[in-house]
């Protein structure tokens, strides 16, 4: 049976005290949007809806960005969750199939959960909610069930004392028919302590129309939400925390792993070993047995197998590192290509460049790559020996087997082994350094 995602992105998150919608708050690089999305995605959906209301713009900018097919609808008034899904209903015209409700702001659910919904769903289940155990209670609805059947759910505002005493909670995930669900909604009043249409009102219904409804539960920390800072912190703290446990489980060697720090698609190979402080930006995919030392930052890049890299490097969009190389201290590399054994081990800038297989690129070496207006390429070929404080001023290309001076400003191409040397002849003026240093300690007690 298909399934569609409704993903609701419509609050303002006013806890924030930020101008941006809540929902494009990042973790790991990527807004809390797209990481509700990205665990709706596992179960292949066919059509996902968001829904936006503040901000609505950016948010369709960020949904679409990351899956151009969803759709985004708008929410203008923000009269509770079960109007906010009812949104949804034009976008799914003619789809027949489940519904599953998902929010921005909640990113952590895993495929597994979703997939135990679905389940819940194909044994029969008319209404399948989320679960969680809560540690503190507090302002959660509560599920007032029997085993894992479902009789109702009671907003914490509106709950009797007996009913707050539950500790099973409510996600506020949900999945149903997607005929149903709309149905369903209809029938919501807003006679509540907060006037809201509440989609948590479905269950009551579907139980009154002798629809059954189930409860799936997962972990407390699957269904975290982030209202404030101090969340979106927690959330971060929670995904690294995550993130690295799966990097080590799956082969790869933290030697601090409290100090790296992961973008939500870094992608590491096996023996791959990741010194402290290292930091990954989107983007990222280290082959195995590569070695990332300490203080580097990587983004947009990717690193071959064998490679050393760091410490304290940068690697930048459009980086290419092929099997073997060498990028050392203080070296940023930004959309050029590296071939096989190469290195570029000191205090080097190397942009929109392609640097030949086994190429040593000495220390001081810059790409001059922008003439205030447009970016040019550099290239050099293979095995060829470029010499400290190079200024390679681009376009231009240094042979294979070339060489060029230490110092020197390479304004032409240089042919397959020729030697380039571009510097001014060096004068020695005798005695004129003390003479000069005697007029300047003069000048200085003369003030």
């Amino acid at each position: 049976m298909s399934i569609a995602l409704i993903v609701l992105a419509a609050g303002q998150g006013s806890r924030m005290q930020s101008d941006r919608p809540k929902v494009l708050h990042e973790v790991a690089h990527a807004p809390l949007l797209v990481h509700a999305m990205m665990a709706g995605a596992s179960l292949d959906p066919e059509r996902t809806v968001i829904v936006a209301g503040h901000g609505g713009d950016a948010v369709e900018a960020a949904a679409t960005a990351h899956d151009p097919d969803a759709v985004v609808v708008r929410q203008t008034e923000q009269l509770g969750t079960a109007h906010a899904v009812a949104q949804a209903r034009a976008a799914l015209a003619g789809f027949e199939g489940d519904a599953i409700v998902l929010y921005g702001d909640t990113p952590f659910i895993r495929p597994e959960t979703l997939q135990a919904m679905i389940g819940a769903r194909r044994d029969g289940a008319g209404v399948v909610v989320l679960g969680f155990e809560a540690a503190e209670p507090g302002r959660y609805g509560r599920l007032v069930a029997e085993g894992d059947r479902l009789e109702r759910i009671v907003e914490a505002k509106d709950a009797t004392s007996e009913e707050l005493a539950i500790t099973l909670c409510n996600s506020g995930v949900v999945c149903a028919e997607a005929s149903i669900l709309f149905d369903l909604i209809d029938q919501v009043g807003s006679d509540n302590a907060a006037g809201e249409y509440y989609l948590t009102d479905i269950v009551g219904l579907a139980r009154a129309a002798r629809m059954s409804a189930r409860v799936v539960t997962c972990p407390e920390a699957e269904t975290m939400g982030v209202n404030t800072r101090m969340d979106l912190a927690a959330a971060e703290a929670a995904f690294q925390a995550r993130a690295r446990l799966a990097a080590m489980e799956n082969g790869a060697t933290l030697t601090a792993p409290e100090t790296v720090q992961f973008a939500h698609d870094t992608h590491l190979g096996r023996d791959v070993v990741i010194e402290p402080h290292v930091v990954f930006g989107p983007g990222v995919t280290i082959e195995s047995d590569a070695t990332i030392r300490a203080f580097s930052h990587l983004e947009g890049c990717h690193v071959s197998e064998g490679c050393v890299v760091g410490p304290y490097s940068r690697l930048r969009p459009g980086a290419e590192l092929d099997r073997g190389v060498r990028i050392g201290n203080f070296v940023e590399v930004k959309a050029a290509t590296v071939h096989e054994g190469a290195k570029i081990n000191h205090l080097s800038y190397v942009g929109d460049a392609e640097i030949g297989a086994r190429a040593n690129i000495g220390a001081g070496t810059i790409t001059c790559n922008y003439d205030g207006v447009f970016k040019h390429r550099t290239a050099i070929g293979a095995d060829a020996f470029i010499g400290s404080n190079t200024m390679l001023v681009a376009p231009v290309t240094v042979g294979a087997e070339a060489l060029t001076a230490s110092g020197s400003v390479v304004t032409e191409d240089v042919p397959d082994g020729a030697l380039a040397l571009g510097r001014a002849k060096q004068v020695n003026k005798a005695g004129l350094a003390r003479r000069l240093m005697a007029k300047l300690r003069a000048a200085k007690e003369a003030r």
